[in-house]
């Protein structure tokens, strides 16, 4: 192991280097998702773009695999052995006002863009949770609370920064370098170690949204009610439901404590008067136990969804669909409710509207033309993990003739080759294959879910 510091070069790295046997090691590698964390032989702590090098040629050197982790919410494929980079400390943002553009190093989530944005009125296409790392959710796609009116986040990306597997720093544009520039965008983390982009701002600086929280039990036909309201919703308007049974316990809000709840979710591009109109059929479906609905900054559109941000185990599988059959859908509360064996959170996203026209620039987003997304996740207790797998593959089954593929950024636990190729139309994955070859022939760099070779 010291031969390992020596390699490294200690010295002229700016960040910190972790062997297992050190102070700090398990603090560096353990992220948001705590089921089966990494456990690396070598830890870069990496502050800038020479420390990420420096890992992924060691990693090259020593024929052993490197993977990255900023917030590690998406934690996929464990990495046992091999060096870990951490990008956590490489958290700055560059806001360009006149371009209406930011500069997002590694290791920022989304809170660090969405702040950083707010004081010139502008907003990054950001997710539903402010905490998830803003380059690995958009180099899965990334689905946020704009999505239906702008696209994928992935859409709006500009440049990227990149060590590649030969340890050679990269700036990659649609000019100089557009075969991997298309795989970036949506194609997932496995072409190399992103170091930094440059995305698209928009002129927002407040929403119309919230949340509508029903007790299923007091309104059984309100996963119905969503699926025929958003039918003719506007394109300005992106939305969701999350279904979840709520233990009694203290630490809970009263008003949701032991009941089964349906909390939609709503984030609105418009004035408040229409968004209130909007909102109108869903607000008459019965008795609230919570009403949020509301303009809101920016800053504050974490609460639309109102995700825990407690670290814990967890997995989970997704479906991405034509359409939501009324069938299917009324299976829900049996199998996803009280009575299921063990925890489970189901959400649906209405997706649509621009997400489903292609970008100004091509790129590697699969299943433009999914109508909804769902997804399964459940905490998972020591020794739950079949009991867990065995209830989501019951939950799905009913939705299996809609189901176009998955989603790979709301896959949380290890896939297979097969899996992975379901992300994505046969042609975008033979050729997502073959860069992951050109770029990484020896399979150095290890993904979530990569593409490729493993």
């Amino acid at each position: 192991m010291s031969e390992t510091a020596r390699d490294l070069d200690i010295d002229r790295l700016t960040g910190q280097v972790y062997l297992p046997e050190a102070d700090g090691y398990d603090d560096e590698r353990l992220g948001f998702q705590r089921l089966n964390p990494h456990r690396p032989a070598v830890i870069v702590g990496a502050a800038g773009p020479e420390d990420v090098r420096a890992g992924v040629a060691f990693a090259a050197a020593r024929g052993v695999r490197v993977t990255v982790q900023a917030s590690g919410h998406g934690l996929g494929r464990t990495l046992e052995d091999g060096v870990l980079i951490n990008t956590r400390r490489m958290s700055g943002v560059r806001v360009d006002p006149e371009a209406r553009t930011a500069w997002v190093e590694a290791g920022a989530t989304w809170r660090h863009v969405v702040e950083a944005a707010a004081p010139y009125g502008l907003a990054p296409l950001s997710g539903s949770f402010p905490g998830v790392g803003a380059v690995s959710y958009t180099l899965g796609g990334g689905v946020g609370l704009m999505a239906r009116r702008h696209g994928f986040a992935a859409d709006h990306v500009r440049r990227f920064e990149i060590v590649t597997a030969d340890g050679r720093l990269r700036e990659v544009t649609a000019e100089s370098e557009p075969d991997l520039f298309w795989a970036l965008r949506g194609g997932g983390g496995g072409f190399g170690v992103v170091t930094g982009m440059e995305v698209d701002l928009l002129p927002v600086s407040t929403i119309f949204g919230g949340g509508l929280y029903f007790d299923v039990a007091e309104v059984p036909d309100v996963l119905e009610a969503w699926r025929r309201w958003t039918e003719t919703a506007p394109e300005e308007l992106t939305s969701g439901v999350t279904v979840l049974s709520y233990p009694d316990l203290p630490m809970l809000p009263e008003a949701l404590r032991g009941r089964h709840v349906a909390h939609i979710q709503v984030a609105y591009l418009g004035s408040e008067a229409d968004g209130r109109e909007l909102a109108a059929p869903l607000r008459a479906l019965g008795p609230r136990l919570k009403d949020t609905l509301r303009v809101l900054p920016y800053t504050e559109s974490g609460t639309v969804f109102d995700e825990p941000d407690r670290p814990h185990a967890y997995r989970s599988q997704n479906r991405l669909l034509r359409a939501l059959d009324p069938a299917a859908l009324a299976t829900l509360p049996q199998t996803a409710g009280p009575a299921a064996p063990v925890m489970c959170v189901v959400g649906l996203r209405h997706l649509g509207g621009a997400l489903s026209r292609p970008p100004r620039v091509s790129n590697a987003v699969g299943h433009r033309e999914a109508a909804y997304l769902l997804n399964i996740l459940s905490p998972v207790e020591p020794g739950e993990e079949d009991k867990v797998r065995a209830l989501h593959h019951d939950i799905l089954a009913p939705f299996a003739g809609e189901a176009l593929g998955r989603s790979l950024n709301f896959s949380y636990g290890p896939l297979g080759e097969d899996e992975v190729r379901t992300g994505f139309a046969p042609e975008t994955y033979r050729r997502l294959t073959e860069l992951k070859t050109a770029y990484d022939p020896e399979g150095v760099i290890q993904a979530n879910h990569a593409v490729g070779r493993r």
